[in-house]
């Protein structure tokens, strides 16, 4: 009796040690097969037409770290044969990889192939790699975030404000002519040039393939200045677009986006159900387009029937000569003290060019935000 309990006991025990040595070997097949995989496609990411063959790091000098992400860092470089400086963008491919991002990454990059041909768009000049990293060679922007000068001034008066709001309908009206919904407009995604005029950057959030008759259904954006239909988990399209250029606007000329809370329930509450309460100290014309753009209904939102030409048609840009624009001819009504790239305070100008990676800036924030994709 005692034999047979003991062979049961060493049966049990063998067929034990068998099912676990047998987990151990699939885990291991799948930690090899995950890293042959990665080896294998980091060696070969197709960079597309940005792709610079013959460039290579040792081609720049690199200055310092001006931010750091998931996937990698932004570097400031001086290119070494004509002295340019540039912010270059260096993604982990592992990284990416694990993460299975690479259709954001990718995104990114073709959307910033297609902005060097709009002034108000930071561009991609090219893009190499080596075996385990990618290099995105970008516009250097020391003019500073549009926050930074937001929160050090408060608030920006009427006509400065819209001229910011003017160039950043021209370079949404320019994604939206390419089908692309740009979704998370906001201060901290706009720098200023070193003569004043705005760069829009960050584009991990973008949405290619979307025209004026397309919708989608993504729930991403920043708390602060989603649209109603997001919120509501409705499909949405480009006019999403058009209710953020309403938020930061109104964020200019008062200090906070205008259905802010520190509660982020009774924030989403405020934007889905409460009115835009008219304030002083802004024209006619201004709060005219705020209410027009922050309209809660989509379908009678400014930029719903004609998208850009819609926008920039009314009456608050009367006095906007809007080829004179495109074309910088307008003066900016400020002009940024930009610092030698040797001085530590730059830091507080350089904008991170982030990703869906969750980059985050070297200026300390007075209010947290976050880009998040569900």
């Amino acid at each position: 009796m005692q034999n047979s309990l003991c062979y049961k006991l060493l049966c049990i025990l063998f067929f034990l040690c068998i099912h676990v040595l047998l987990l151990l070997l699939n885990e291991s097949y799948l930690v090899l097969s995950y890293l042959l995989q990665s080896t294998s496609t980091s060696r070969n990411i197709n960079l597309g037409p940005s792709a610079n063959p013959h460039a290579k790091p040792t081609d720049f000098d690199f200055l310092k770290v001006i931010g750091k992400g998931s996937f990698g860092k932004v570097l400031l470089a001086k290119r070494k044969r004509d002295g340019k400086c540039y912010a270059i963008k260096v993604l982990q491919k592992k990284v990416i990889l694990k993460r299975r991002e690479q259709k954001h990454i990718m995104a990114e990059r073709n959307v910033l192939l297609k902005n060097v041909k709009h002034p108000f768009l930071v561009g991609l000049h090219y893009s190499f790699q080596t075996t385990d990293k990618l290099y995105f060679v970008l516009d250097f922007v020391n003019g500073g975030e549009l926050f930074f000068h937001l929160q050090k001034e408060r608030t920006f008066p009427e006509p400065r404000a819209k001229f910011y709001i003017a160039e950043m309908a021209s370079a949404l009206g320019y994604l939206h002519s390419l089908n692309i919904v740009y979704r998370d407009l906001k201060p901290e995604n706009i720098l200023l040039d070193s003569q004043g005029h705005i760069v829009l950057t960050d584009f991990g959030l973008c949405k290619e393939g979307i025209s004026q008759a397309d919708t989608t259904t993504t729930f991403c954006g920043t708390p602060e200045y989603l649209a109603p239909e997001v919120l509501r988990k409705q499909p949405y399209d480009n006019t999403v677009d058009w209710w953020c250029l309403g938020s930061v606007l109104y964020e200019m000329l008062y200090g906070l986006p205008p259905f802010y809370s520190r509660d982020t329930h009774e924030m989403y509450d405020n934007i889905l159900h409460k009115e835009l309460i008219m304030r002083p100290g802004a024209s006619t014309a201004a709060w005219s387009i705020l209410q027009a753009l922050l309209e809660k209904d989509h379908t009678r939102r400014l930029g719903y029937r004609d998208d850009f030409n819609e926008v920039k048609g009314h009456e608050f840009f009367s006095s906007i000569n809007w080829d004179d624009l495109e074309q910088k001819k307008l003066p900016p009504p400020f002009n940024p003290s930009v610092v030698r790239l040797s001085s530590t305070k730059n830091e507080k100008l350089l904008k991170i060019y982030s990703s869906s990676g969750g980059e985050t800036t070297l200026v300390k924030k007075k209010k947290t935000l976050m880009a998040f994709t569900l």
